[in-house]
């Protein structure tokens, strides 16, 4: 087995460069992304002067994660605001960019509702610009906190329903610091499990699209010091009946009202075989993340990737990695058709249960994702 199994003596914080910030240099605000298609080779930021670079960031991938994609869009926002650009339309743009995660949605129409409340109370463009940065800003303070607290509710699941420590875990996608205004989701209860030292082997499936898990799940593992070892998708099954799971941990990018779960595509088969297996399946996600104007899993729109990702294979850092075919290296005869959807949808039978930052729901139905969310709201107003 290839294994990571050196801990150096300081845990490090992951990533080194943030995932997304906003910045003000001399020539105007820019919106300035850790580019997440050429790790791990190199950490190279892009610099987003407008909306439309935004949104070509967020299709090619290059940002990504569903709370971090609700923060890009909010700082989208602010970026057409401050700018002087339309308001209007850069939210109209930003919220259509990739469908499946409800937090892009999310953070581009909080942050269009402060724009418009500014302008209603009487701001002028400056004034009203500004109340939009402080609600991006507001928004990505928020994230980071519910980071930790879906850490702390997901690690007290752990060790109750795997007493004793020394979880061996396995994860599916990327979903830390880089997905996040803070430590993540799945990956922070993973994260948090290791600080502890609870945390006997994090098991990284490489994942499609763009083998996410391979390339970003492992760069933040081996930067926070875990042990940890990459699988192929296919080899999940064998792991999990020779008995080395003790749970699967997952992100969501949308969670429907009667609890079904979209994900990175690779998530359903995980929880047919824990279930088989009477390993927890267990997804973590903030509230923003649950939709309740979604009935269930057949209304969650799936997104098609282009085939090219999967007919090809482009080196992390290349030129146009997964903008357009040809870039890279041809696996499949030309002319190859290729199915490639971006995420599948487990149902809540499945689900052992959803943690977020203020709570955990388990069984996983309808009646408890509403009353957790009317609960979140009451917080919220309070």
């Amino acid at each position: 087995m290839a294994d990571q199994d050196a801990v150096p003596p300081v845990v490090a914080a992951p990533p080194a460069v943030p995932a997304l910030r906003w910045d003000e240099p001399p020539e105007g605000p820019v919106v300035v992304l850790l580019d997440q298609t050429r790790l791990p080779a190199e950490e190279v930021e892009l610099v987003c002067t407008d909306v439309p670079a935004l949104v070509e960031a967020i299709r090619t991938l290059a940002v990504r994660g569903a709370p971090l994609l609700g923060i890009a869009g909010a700082y989208g926002v602010a970026l057409a605001a401050v700018r002087g650009y339309d308001v209007d339309e850069a939210a109209e743009l930003l919220a259509h960019a990739r469908p499946t995660a409800v937090n892009l949605s999310y953070g581009v129409r909080r942050a269009a509702q402060a724009h418009r409340r500014a302008l209603e109370e009487g701001r002028d463009r400056d004034g009203a610009a500004a109340a939009v940065l402080a609600e991006a800003r507001a928004l990505h303070r928020e994230d980071a906190e519910a980071s930790e607290r879906m850490a702390e509710h997901g690690l007290a699941l752990l060790k109750e329903l795997v007493p004793g420590g020394g979880h061996r875990l396995l994860t599916h996608c990327n979903t830390g610091a880089l997905v996040s205004g803070g430590n993540g989701t799945a990956f922070a209860v993973a994260r948090a499990a290791h600080r502890a030292g609870e945390l006997r082997r994090l098991w990284v499936d490489e994942t499609r699209p763009l083998l996410q898990g391979a390339r970003l799940t492992a760069y933040e593992a081996a930067r926070s010091g875990m042990a940890y070892t990459l699988l192929t998708d296919n080899a999940a099954g064998s792991l999990l009946a020779a008995g080395e799971v003790d749970a699967v941990l997952i992100g969501a990018d949308r969670i429907a009202a009667d609890g079904s779960v979209a994900n990175k595509v690779g998530s359903y088969p995980l929880a047919v075989l824990a279930r088989y297996h009477h390993v927890p399946f267990i997804v973590v996600a903030p509230i923003t993340t649950v939709d309740l104007g979604t009935p269930d899993g057949t209304a969650i729109e799936v997104e098609q990737r282009p085939g090219h990702e999967v007919t090809e294979i482009t080196p992390p850092g290349a030129s146009g990695a997964v903008s357009e075919a040809g870039n890279g290296i041809p696996v499949a005869p030309l002319g190859t058709t290729a199915y490639n959807p971006a995420f599948d949808v487990t149902p809540p039978e499945l689900v052992t249960a959803i943690v977020t930052e203020r709570g955990v729901v388990s069984p996983v139905a309808e009646a408890g994702l509403a009353e957790l969310c009317a609960r979140s709201r009451q917080v919220t107003i309070s």
